[in-house]
């Protein structure tokens, strides 16, 4: 079992219950999936940079990824409908928390100058949507090997109704806040 698993039905549920006053364990929110996105404009005039964000992110999660196309044309942006300009993850279960796990205890703390998450990225459902600007802070890509740095979206789906339980479960998990 994951040990961000663990950690949740031994310690979390409980501090939770007792906080929200909840009278049974499915009522407590929790984390459902993890998005992990990554548009790439640049991949319309180099399809080999595509092949290699793909492999860089099926590095990260542990998944492969799927490719994202584009909707309708832009012309001001040369893309037309259907041209494929980025990829996407969905992590659910053991591989979930593993990757949450990691994010939080091995990646965002390699971030330079870094000194917390702002907590105002939540969407009013009790999702939270990350940014981050290079995939280098994840210890699976080698900087030698990347043909170029690019960034990346990740969305925390939990089952939480409002914004405050969301950000109580996330920063009992571990979520490094800024206060």
């Amino acid at each position: 079992m994951a040990r961000l698993k663990d950690k949740y039905q031994k310690e979390i549920l409980p501090r939770l219950k007792e906080r929200f006053k909840y009278k049974n364990n499915l009522e407590v929110p929790r984390l459902e999936k993890i998005v992990i996105n990554v548009g790439l404009g640049e991949a319309v005039a180099d399809p080999k940079f595509l092949e290699a964000v793909v492999g860089e992110l099926a590095a990260i999660t542990g998944q492969k990824p799927i490719a994202t196309k584009a909707r309708k044309s832009i012309a001001g942006f040369k893309i037309r409908a259907g041209m494929t300009i980025g990829c996407k993850v969905t992590l659910r279960g053991n591989r979930m928390f593993e990757f949450f796990d990691r994010l939080v205890n091995v990646a965002l703390p390699r971030v330079r100058d870094f000194r917390g998450i702002s907590p105002n990225s939540f969407d009013g459902k009790g999702n939270f949507t990350l940014g981050i600007k290079e995939q280098t802070i994840f210890p699976e890509i080698s900087y030698e090997k990347i043909p170029m740095v690019h960034g990346m979206d990740i969305t925390l789906i939990t089952t939480a109704k409002s914004n405050e339980e969301a950000r109580e479960l996330l920063k009992l998990s571990g979520m490094p806040f800024q206060e």
